[in-house]
């Protein structure tokens, strides 16, 4: 179990240092060799498309780092338990974090009471709970949405650049292999490489944080949450589909889903183990 717990501790920490590195790389790759090649002609310093396509890369981009901030400003952490809890012989959550009551669980990586508990953020470096479940998901939609973006930008810039032709799907299915192999052998330079070795990483965190994302919001509307469903216990949700998603979302969802701002009201203690008492 120590090594279990240095593991996830490791990962805790590098993880946000991948999140940004690849935010980073992202931005570089965007501003310096995408939108200067593909939309920008000769003797022309500003065009429209220039123009949409950074705004729309900019938009996504801040959205999803902005509703990074909002998952870790506001965490799901109990404001009136301070005290370690202490594990009964029987707890069947023996790694990451205790099963209390009423929905709460002591987590092991934040050394903090979580309120309805979903999943330990290795990306944020905190817990998933009501309280920041919907940036969390508009944080995964987001992602998602710039990687993919991303992704058709490079297609498009290896195009422009390269001639590569993507009429064929075998041509994005082979790619990374081949260029693995140049690359080895000097037909192609680093940065190159690099590039198709990124196209892979924004296909798949943008399809991760799709699936995510939707897996995220049936078990909202189901009333209940991933620790739940991994210990096997089936919630029956006294409310309707449309209150739990309220009760998540807030009363001024249709505002969260464009910008990154606070539509969820904070819940306290007593309330949320009075109203989830079932769990």
């Amino acid at each position: 179990m120590i090594i279990r717990m240095f593991k996830l501790r490791l990962l805790n920490a590098v993880a946000p240092a991948y999140f940004f590195s690849a935010t980073a790389v992202t931005f570089i790759f965007h501003f310096c060799f995408f939108i200067p090649t593909i939309f920008q002609r000769p003797g022309i310093s500003l065009r429209a498309s220039t123009v949409i396509h950074t705004a729309v890369f900019l938009y996504l981009m801040l959205n999803a780092l902005g509703n990074y901030v909002m998952t870790i400003k506001y965490p799901a952490e109990s404001a009136n338990e301070t005290v370690i809890p202490a594990c009964s012989a029987d707890c069947s959550d023996k790694i990451d974090a205790h099963y209390l009551l009423n929905g709460r669980h002591f987590c092991k990586l934040c050394k903090k009471v979580i309120l309805r508990r979903d999943h330990h953020c290795f990306f944020t470096g905190n817990c998933i709970g009501n309280k920041n479940m919907r940036y969390f998901i508009m944080f995964c939609i987001y992602t998602s949405c710039t990687c993919l973006y991303s992704l058709v930008l490079g297609v498009a810039f290896l195009t422009v650049e390269y001639n590569i032709s993507f009429e064929n799907p075998l041509t994005f299915l082979t790619l990374l292999p081949l260029s693995t192999g140049y690359f080895f052998l000097g037909v192609i330079s680093g940065l190159q490489f690099f590039l198709v070795l990124m196209l892979y990483v924004w296909l798949g965190i943008g399809l991760v944080c799709a699936g995510f994302c939707c897996q995220q919001v049936l078990l909202v509307a189901r009333g209940q949450t991933y620790c739940q469903m991994k210990r096997g216990q089936l919630v029956e949700s006294c409310s309707s589909w449309k209150d739990n998603l309220s009760d998540v979302f807030g009363s001024h969802w249709a505002v969260g889903l464009f910008l990154p701002v606070q539509t969820v009201e904070a819940f306290s203690g007593e309330v949320a183990a009075h109203h989830h008492k079932h769990d």
